[in-house]
């Protein structure tokens, strides 16, 4: 399957940000910040900005506590020419790739682009049910949108919910609201606004 791309030039990307080690810019809030500051390079121009996080790690007890934010950004890149610029903005910042969940220099996920699902929806489906110790050991050979586990991530929703509340999930139909509102309140407890 090609890269969706409609008849129109423009979409929209939602992107989650991470980082949990300090890096050669500096703290971890410091380096995501910097990080920003490429996009417009990447033919990424950024249109909303979430506030700032500090969220436990993931899992439990993995490394540091992360800084996370989340992006809306307008393109007219395909999804993975999008998800290549990411992966180059994070290796700008530092970032190698060695083991999955590992703490992280700079982590940007591409969430959602406009109401794609890709490349379809058995695949969706299948990295959507992964039961958390094949999450740990299995990667995708592609890119799989909308996220499949963004539901289920406080990290992700909480700062997506500060940016684009009444984004609807395509599979699902249900907003990042209400996604959030469904979360177990112990996934919200530990998470708090960082003050900027």
């Amino acid at each position: 399957m090609q890269d969706p791309k409609s008849k129109k030039s423009r979409h929209y990307c939602h992107i989650a940000m991470g980082a949990n080690l300090p890096s050669a810019t500096g703290t971890a809030l410091q380096t995501l910040k910097k990080s920003l500051e490429l996009f417009l390079l990447e033919s990424l121009q950024i249109r909303r900005i979430s506030k700032w996080f500090n969220t436990p790690a993931f899992p439990a007890n993995s490394g540091p506590d992360f800084v996370n934010g989340a992006v809306v950004v307008e393109t007219d890149l395909t999804p993975t020419e999008v998800l290549a610029a990411l992966h180059r903005i994070e290796a700008e910042m530092g970032r190698t790739r060695e083991n999955r969940w590992e703490p992280r220099l700079c982590d940007l996920d591409l969430i959602a682009y406009d109401d794609v699902i890709w490349p379809d929806l058995e695949t969706f489906e299948e990295w959507k049910s992964l039961d958390l110790p094949s999450q740990q050991t299995k990667t995708p050979d592609q890119l799989v949108l909308p996220h499949p586990r963004l539901q289920d991530r406080s990290f992700v929703l909480v700062p997506l919910n500060d940016i684009a509340p009444n984004w609807v999930h395509p599979v699902t139909g249900i907003t990042v609201s209400e996604m959030l509102a469904a979360l177990p309140a112990e996934d919200l407890a530990e998470i708090s606004e960082i003050s900027t």
